[in-house]
């Protein structure tokens, strides 16, 4: 009896791992530039003493989905979605420099090029600054210009280039604050081939309507887990039942 109440414990546990992740997926599929967690099942033999037909369901993380999600129109000017393959690079709350595909971009009081989250965005010499203006623009090839105040569109000016990478993607790790980096700690190098959608947004890559039928395929699972602990169980008492008869 003990090794069918094994198999589903170690089931029923690694059903709410994966219902974990999927669950994740799914409240992020409105996030802008979101990338959807993989996991998939997968059965590991027990090590140690015992019979060697003894084994346990596991739950492994297959990385994350490289699918790039649709590019939607804003008309806002700073807005941007990166087209094709490529990321913002962005300074990460560690102080490092992480990478992200959501493109929803601001300006604060003191000038500063942030994401929608905060984050300083990049320059290919650090964060980017934006001397007050009267108009900003950014370019496909992430170039910021700006008309100065007090000055006429004719004195548009390039005040810096937002870093844009594409470094492969098997090199890089999300990291639990959500933003990517490279597995070996480097920053990646500058791609010029790297382009943009200017007053767009990439939506997230999730698809809603499958994430909901995998949380209830999920729970129909753990449920039939659960259901074959209390057979062992009633199976139990009743060997022991017919025992003490004896």
């Amino acid at each position: 009896m003990d090794k069918s109440i094994y198999v589903a414990m170690t089931g029923a546990k690694e059903v709410l791992r994966a219902q974990t992740a999927n669950n994740h997926n799914l409240a992020n599929a409105t996030t802008t530039g979101f990338r959807a967690d993989l996991a998939a099942f997968m059965s590991r033999a027990v090590e140690g003493p015992g019979y060697a037909s003894r084994a346990y369901a596991t739950t492994s993380t297959l990385g994350w989905s490289h699918d790039g999600g649709s590019i939607v129109a804003t008309g806002r000017d700073l807005d941007v979605a990166v087209n094709g393959d490529g990321w913002l690079a962005v300074q990460g709350p560690d102080g490092r420099e992480a990478y992200t595909r959501a493109g929803d971009l601001h300006v604060d009081v003191s000038g500063q090029l942030l994401t929608a989250s905060g984050l300083p965005v990049m320059g290919d010499s650090g964060p980017l600054s934006v001397p007050p203006n009267t108009s900003l623009t950014i370019g496909t090839d992430g170039s910021v210009s700006i008309v100065p105040v007090g000055q006429g569109p004719e004195t548009v000016s390039t005040v810096g280039r937002i870093k844009l990478v594409n470094p492969p993607a098997e090199s890089l790790e999300r990291g639990s604050d959500g933003l990517f980096r490279q597995k070996d700690g480097q920053d990646a190098a500058p791609d010029a081939a790297v382009r943009l959608a200017t007053g767009a947004l990439e939506s997230s890559n999730v698809n809603a309507a499958s994430a909901m039928v995998n949380m209830i395929e999920l729970a129909r699972q753990f449920d039939l887990q659960m259901k074959s602990i209390r057979t062992a169980e009633d199976d139990a008492r009743s060997s022991a039942s017919l025992l003490r008869m004896g």
